[in-house]
């Protein structure tokens, strides 16, 4: 009987639609950028600073495997999950394990810089942000940590990418699949995480598309 699986729920589709909604809009970020298309890249730093404010909230009110106190441990115990890395054995995580929760994080503080900085910045006086005007001459500072942490925010997508491959090819565990249906095969012992309501979860996500409308109205919307 311990041999057996089933397939339980591990993840909620509030946080599935959050992760490819990210996805989507990173890509979109990056040829805006590199098009030059001014305006749709305002638009999408405006939904992913939405998307970030919505998963903070989440972290804490939102489903067990979402709330950062049920996947962040020490610094420590992330890096005791990375020494047993080689070991091949079966998957029972429920959700992020203790080296993957560090880098959640990092890549929401990372983009949480990213998209900030990017309301004060200011390209030779063609594109600014809506809270340029603001700071002033604090704009030089402002767009060279968004240039920096752009490449911050590239640099940990490309090692969350490998490190998901690297638990397929090392342990034969596929992190990729969840996060898709929401399901995981997991030992029958193993207690469901709770979910929590959908209607919570676009309650908030309204909610943060609110603040950031009115933050970006209030101090006047970008130029190109």
């Amino acid at each position: 009987m311990s041999g057996i699986r089933l397939s339980i729920r591990v993840w909620d589709l509030p946080i599935r639609l959050f992760h490819w909604s990210l996805v989507v809009l990173l890509v979109l970020a990056w040829v805006s950028q590199l098009e030059f298309w001014m305006r749709l890249h305002f638009f999408v730093g405006y939904a992913i600073l939405t998307l970030l404010l919505f998963r903070v909230a989440w972290g804490f009110v939102g489903s067990d495997t979402g709330r950062f106190r049920r996947f962040l441990t020490t610094p420590l115990g992330g890096l005791r999950h990375l020494a047993r890395f080689a070991r091949r054995e079966p998957d029972t995580q429920i959700g992020h394990n203790a080296a993957g929760g560090w880098m959640v994080l990092v890549l929401l503080g990372a983009l949480g810089v990213e998209t900030v900085s990017g309301l004060f910045t200011r390209d030779d006086d063609v594109t600014e942000g809506p809270f340029a005007h603001a700071l002033g001459a604090g704009t030089d500072t402002a767009s060279r940590i968004h240039e920096v942490c752009w490449t911050a925010v590239w640099a940990a997508v490309v090692l969350h990418v490998l490190a998901i491959l690297a638990y397929w090819l090392v342990k034969r565990h596929n992190l990729l699949r969840p996060m898709i249906t929401g399901k995981k095969r997991l030992p029958a012992a193993t207690r469901p995480p709770r979910m929590a309501s959908s209607a919570l979860a676009l309650l908030i996500l309204v909610g943060a598309a609110a603040l950031v409308s009115a933050l970006v109205g209030a101090f006047g919307a970008a130029s190109y």
